[in-house]
C-alpha cells in the first residue's frame, strides 16, 4: 500500500488497481474508505485505478488538527497526490460526497485536471443537497419491486426522522442499488471503514462558496461526464444535471436502471460509458448486461 505525505505531515495512503493510463479516484460517504469502489465494474481492465484513502479512513492517518477533514481543506491532499504520482495533469473520478472535492479540486487547479468524471455526485460544494422529498420521490419508482412493501416503511422512516418506526437499515440499503440482488447485498453488508466524526465535518457549510465555485468552475477547460443513476435519490438524474451545467464542456449521463452504484448495476454499461469518454472516443451505445 503506497504512503504519500500531506501538505500538513499526516500520511496518506492509496491502492493501485489494474494497469495502464492511471485514472485517479475519489471515494465518497462521505470519509469511507475506498475498499468499497472495488475494480469499478471493471475499469481497472482498462485504467490504473489510484484510488485515495482520505485522511482519516483506510490505511490513511488521522490528521493532528480534526478540522481538516471539512471538503476544501483535503483539496491540496489531492494536489499532493498528483504531485507525488509525478502527473502533469491527471483524470480523475469521484463518487457520490467525492465529487464535492473534485469540483473544488478542479476550481482551485483547472490546468492539472485532463478530464473529470462525477459519478453520482450530489451537489452539495454548489449548495444544493438532496433533499428527503427526493429520495422519497425516487424510492417511489421503486414500487413494483418485491421488497418495496417492507422497505419503503423504514426507508420513509430514516429520512424523516419519525421515532415510531424502527428503522431496518438492511431494508434502506436496498434504495441504493438498481439491482437488490446479492452482489448488492454483499457489498451492502460489507464492513466498509466509515469515519464518522469526519464524516460529519465534511460537509461543513463553510467549506462551500457556491457561487465563487460556479464562476470558477464556468472556466474550467477539462471535458467532464457527469453521470448519474436513473433511479437514484442522491442525486436524482435532475439534480445531478446542476453539476454538468457549472462546467462548459460536460456531457450528461443518465444509466438506465442504475441507483447510487451504477457500476455494480450495470458493469458493462458503466465501464463502456465512462471509458469511452476518458479515452475521447464520443458516447457509445452501451449494451445493457450484467457484466
Amino acid at each position: 500500500m503506497p504512503i504519500f505525505t500531506a501538505p500538513d505531515g499526516t500520511a496518506l495512503a492509496y491502492h493501485v488497481r489494474g494497469e495502464g493510463e492511471p485514472l485517479v479516484v475519489l471515494p465518497g460517504g462521505p470519509m469511507r474508505a475506498s475498499r468499497y469502489l472495488g475494480d469499478l465494474g471493471g475499469l481497472a481492465a482498462h485504467r490504473r485505478l489510484i484510488l485515495l484513502d482520505l485522511r482519516g479512513t483506510g490505511g490513511s492517518a488521522a490528521p493532528a488538527d480534526p478540522a481538516t477533514y471539512r471538503c476544501d481543506r483535503q483539496v491540496e491532499d489531492v494536489e499532493a497526490l498528483r504531485v507525488h504520482l509525478g502527473l502533469e495533469r491527471m483524470d480523475l473520478l469521484a463518487h457520490s460526497a467525492g465529487g464535492s472535492l473534485a469540483m473544488l479540486y478542479a476550481a482551485r487547479h483547472p490546468r492539472q485536471v485532463a478530464r473529470l468524471v462525477l459519478v453520482t455526485a450530489i451537489p452539495w460544494a454548489l449548495g444544493r443537497p438532496a433533499t428527503p422529498e427526493e429520495r422519497i420521490a425516487a424510492a417511489r419508482l421503486r414500487a413494483n419491486e418485491p421488497w418495496f412493501a417492507t422497505a419503503f416503511p423504514a426507508f420513509e422512516a430514516w429520512l424523516t426522522g419519525r421515532d415510531d418506526v424502527d428503522v431496518d437499515f438492511a431494508a434502506v440499503d436496498a434504495f441504493f442499488y438498481g439491482r437488490w440482488d446479492d452482489t448488492a447485498r454483499a457489498h451492502a453488508a460489507a464492513d466498509e471503514q466509515t469515519d464518522e466524526d469526519a464524516a460529519g465535518r465534511f460537509h461543513d457549510p463553510a467549506a462551500y462558496d457556491p457561487p465563487a465555485l460556479r464562476a470558477a468552475l464556468a472556466r474550467v477547460d477539462a471535458p467532464v461526464l457527469v453521470l448519474a443513476g436513473e433511479v437514484d435519490g442522491g442525486p436524482r438524474p435532475a439534480l445531478a444535471r446542476i453539476v454538468a451545467d457549472a462546467f462548459p464542456h460536460a456531457e450528461f449521463a443518465v444509466q438506465p436502471g442504475a441507483a447510487h452504484y451504477p457500476w455494480l448495476d450495470d458493469p458493462r454499461w458503466f465501464t463502456s460509458r465512462t471509458e469511452a469518454f476518458l479515452a475521447g472516443t464520443g458516447a457509445p451505445r452501451p449494451t445493457a448486461g450484467r457484466g
